[in-house]
């Protein structure tokens, strides 16, 4: 039975929070008044949370199905070793969204902090998708091993839409970047190349699912220039901390 249940979140302690959450056994939640409560839809799995606030660090942390939608904004380590299910977020992150994902799909409507998307991977058929509105801080795709990583740049006018250290370590997946500009500066761990055919195709469900959330036009986000960085054969991350005879 499809059960839907509101609650008031404003003065209450974390651990209680998520006591009460858990113990609800609506399908549907709407929670209005988070205040940085943390580890909220922890290792969720089939319920769908609707956030009115800004939740702390941790939501969705282990997340394996279900839905947690956040008008707001989020703190650090949002979608932290997520396994399935999706976030989305009305606003910005702090620092290591999609921290170690390996699986589901975030949408963040604006800009994130530093190491987002550090050491996410991608194993069978689960493969994490983290896409990011406006900009990104430092080392996006730190230890990059598998999955998606799409920064669209929004209100950055072609500006290249990350910082220092972007991709450092990656071995695996692949991030896109929307920019004017071919990206320069990059470390050795990385490849880049313009955005194919066949790239556009493999971002065009996220674009379409963040317009979608948060208004737009994926035609017009589709047809901007991107460029895509991928893992260089030649020069794995294990070179930065071995030498080679």
């Amino acid at each position: 039975m499809h059960k839907t249940i509101e609650m008031q979140a404003a003065g209450m302690d974390y651990r209680a929070l998520n006591d009460s959450l858990r113990a609800q056994g609506a399908s549907e939640i709407t929670v209005r008044g988070v205040m940085g409560q943390r580890y909220l839809g922890c290792a969720m799995q089939d319920k769908n949370l609707t956030l009115y606030g800004t939740p702390g660090n941790g939501l969705g942390q282990y997340l394996s199905g279900g839905k947690i939608e956040v008008f707001g904004s989020a703190q650090e380590a949002t979608g932290d070793t997520m396994n399935a299910g999706e976030i989305v977020v009305h606003g910005r992150c702090g620092d290591a969204a999609g921290y170690g994902m390996r699986g589901g799909r975030i949408l963040i409507r604006d800009d994130v902090g530093y190491r987002a998307g550090i050491h996410m991977k991608a194993y069978e058929n689960h493969e994490p998708v983290l896409v990011i509105g406006a900009g990104a801080g430092s080392f996006l795709g730190e230890y990059l091993a598998g999955g998606l990583i799409v920064v669209l740049g929004i209100g950055l006018d072609g500006k290249y839409p990350a910082g220092f250290f972007c991709g450092t370590g990656m071995h695996g997946g692949k991030i896109i970047l929307r920019c004017d500009r071919k990206p320069e500066g990059l470390p050795e761990q990385v490849c880049v190349h313009a955005c194919t055919d066949a790239d556009r195709a493999e971002m065009r469900p996220h674009v379409e699912a963040y317009c979608e959330k948060f208004g737009g036009d994926p035609e017009a986000l589709l047809g901007a220039q991107y460029f895509v960085l991928s893992p260089n054969p030649e020069k794995g991350y294990h070179r930065m901390y071995t030498s080679v005879i």
